[in-house]
């Protein structure tokens, strides 16, 4: 064979190697189910350890004083334990890596791996789980978690993972309640006010339900934006409420629990998929365990945070089941406007669901 057909011959070789080396890489890692059991046989096989190390970004919205940030703490601790030290988590609190919106296309771009968001923050991604944030949709919290910790609730999570998220748990904050600088015992007290909403079109649409102007603007933003009058008022969990001391700048607080707010651990697939099967289920595992602690932790803060609004000085009031019932009437054009953004038959059946396990 002359010089020309053996270096010809050669560079064949070559490719058809390479091309068998591609070809032998390809598939997907296994995709671990949210009851943190097996990942499935058909998800392709995970990487297998090489030793390799990882660095998690582990981003919240949350103060380093808060129940969410000992949470977070503790993931951390679980996972660098339970990986013999392959794992290093770095928090993030406080939105030190951008907005809401900026975290979530962050993991979606895959340069955060992890965030605990509000649910309400994903809406405008998966539409589905804007059901949460329904207003008077749980009459109390045992209800709420049989809908998000069953079959439903991964229901309503299950259209992420083809934007690039992998939803993985709910986590607790609770019940929201009004500030104004006003009492408020019906829809109509809020007749031409300005209240600052999550970027949410479903809660923004609840307030403009109830005749007030709703004003986006992020949650770092708030306080100001109440003590310089922009808005007249805001919703949101006693926690926040606390510790992004509202109260100071508002002199009534309303307990309505007219909505849940319910946050939402959720990673980077690509980043999740890529990691070695067992720590796939390491971060499956301690995401579902921490999620449940922290509901304890909850529990134990909230009577803290209401006791020291009151001491300062807050006028706080409570609906009466009648002005909650009234509410609720006057909230009927939402799940009008939204069924079938959330889906009807999905709302359908949740809502047939906490009608029978009231």
């Amino acid at each position: 064979m002359s010089k020309r057909l053996l270096k010809k011959a050669s560079w064949i070789l070559l490719v058809l190697f390479l091309m068998g080396t591609v070809a032998g890489c390809g598939g997907g890692a296994a995709e671990a189910p949210a009851d943190g059991g097996e990942a499935p046989a058909d998800g392709g096989e995970a990487p297998a350890d090489s030793g390799e190390t990882y660095v998690l970004k582990f981003a919240h919205d949350h103060t380093t004083t808060s129940p969410f940030h000992t949470s977070a703490l503790r993931f951390k601790e679980l996972i660098e334990e339970g990986s013999d030290g392959r794992m290093t988590v770095e928090i993030y609190p406080s939105q030190q890596l951008g907005s809401a919106r900026e975290m979530i296309e962050g993991m979606q771009m895959g340069t955060i791996e992890m965030t605990l968001l509000p649910t309400a923050k994903f809406g405008g991604f998966d539409q589905k789980l804007n059901i949460v944030d329904m207003p008077f949709l749980f009459p109390n919290e045992d209800v709420l978690w049989k809908v998000l910790e069953g079959d439903l609730g991964m229901e309503f999570m299950d259209g992420l993972p083809a934007i690039g998220i992998q939803g993985i748990a709910f986590y607790a904050e609770g019940f929201k309640a009004f500030t104004a600088n006003k009492e408020i015992h019906k829809p109509e007290d809020f007749q031409g006010m300005k209240i600052r909403t999550m970027e949410a079109p479903i809660i923004m649409a609840q307030y403009s339900t109830w005749g007030a102007n709703p004003v986006p603007i992020d949650f770092a933003e708030v306080y100001n934006s109440l003590q310089q009058k922009v808005v007249d008022g805001q919703e949101n969990p006693w926690l926040s409420i606390h510790d992004m001391k509202f109260y100071e700048v508002q002199s009534n607080m309303i307990i309505s629990d007219h909505a849940y707010l319910s946050y939402f651990l959720s990673a980077s697939k690509v980043w999740l998929d890529s990691l070695p099967e067992d720590l796939q289920q390491l971060v499956w595992d301690v995401s579902l365990d921490v999620a449940q602690s922290h509901k304890q932790l909850m529990y134990e803060a909230n009577d803290g945070y209401l006791k020291n609004i009151q001491d300062f000085g807050t006028t706080v009031t409570y609906l009466t089941d009648e002005e909650r019932e009234a509410f609720k009437v006057a909230s009927q054009p939402v799940y009008e406007e939204f069924r079938d953004v959330v889906g009807a038959d999905l709302l359908d059946r949740t809502l047939a669901f906490i009608e029978a396990n009231k």
